[in-house]
């Protein structure tokens, strides 16, 4: 493992740790998707079920139960918290996911590297959805306008993370003799380009030192 893939693993996992506070220290779930939460859930059950199976390392098999149980909680809690749910704004919330769903199975059908079940929905599925989860936070982003701090920083550090696999990618291409992930190329480069409008404004509200808000 290189630097570039545990500063993202890092960087995804403080994004997941501010979300985490948000909720549990404010009881809110205020401008979080719900939707995307269950859609990272799905992302990492169908990805990392391979947990049963195949052992990599320690800090591999330490990280895949970290963001499957964390993206199991935060869903738990955003549906059954008594606090927290009531902050859900579900008519903020209204991207239609399950087509998402549907439409990145059957890319996984048609694009894959390798045609078995656990490549097709194990693998190659689940980095389709990754890709384009994120789509209905930055759309009930637009929608409330204003967007609170750590939410804002939850948002950022997840396409930092995102970003810093992409070099981890170029480096492996350059030092791995027989580095084929694709998929994973292209798809990060579809969700990194996702971030690019937050990660604008982001930028000016920074350099303004004004609240973030996303045009509607």
């Amino acid at each position: 493992m290189n630097i570039f893939r545990f500063a993202g693993d890092m960087t995804h996992l403080i994004s997941i740790l501010i979300l985490l506070l948000k909720i549990y220290a404010t009881k809110s779930c205020a401008g979080i998707s719900l939707k995307t939460q269950e859609l990272y859930a799905l992302v990492f059950l169908t990805r990392y079920l391979d947990l049963f199976t195949d052992y990599v390392s320690l800090y591999n098999s330490v990280m895949k139960i970290v963001f499957v149980a964390s993206s199991l909680a935060i869903v738990w809690c955003m549906r059954r918290h008594p606090l927290v749910r009531r902050s859900y704004d579900k008519d903020l919330d209204t991207f239609r996911h399950q087509y998402v769903v549907l439409a990145c199975f059957v890319l996984g059908l048609l694009l894959h590297e390798s045609f078995t079940f656990q490549e097709v929905v194990f693998w190659a599925f689940s980095i389709y959805l990754e890709a384009v989860a994120i789509l209905p936070q930055l759309v009930l982003l637009q929608r409330s306008g204003n967007v609170d701090n750590l939410t804002g920083q939850y948002v950022l550090f997840l396409g930092a993370y995102r970003g810093l696999y992409i070099i981890n990618w170029i480096y492996r291409y350059f030092t791995e003799d027989h580095f084929t992930r694709w998929i994973a190329c292209v798809s990060g480069l579809v969700q990194t380009a996702l971030y690019a409008d937050f990660f604008y404004y982001y930028y000016l509200s920074w350099k303004t030192n004004t609240k973030l808000k996303l045009p509607a």
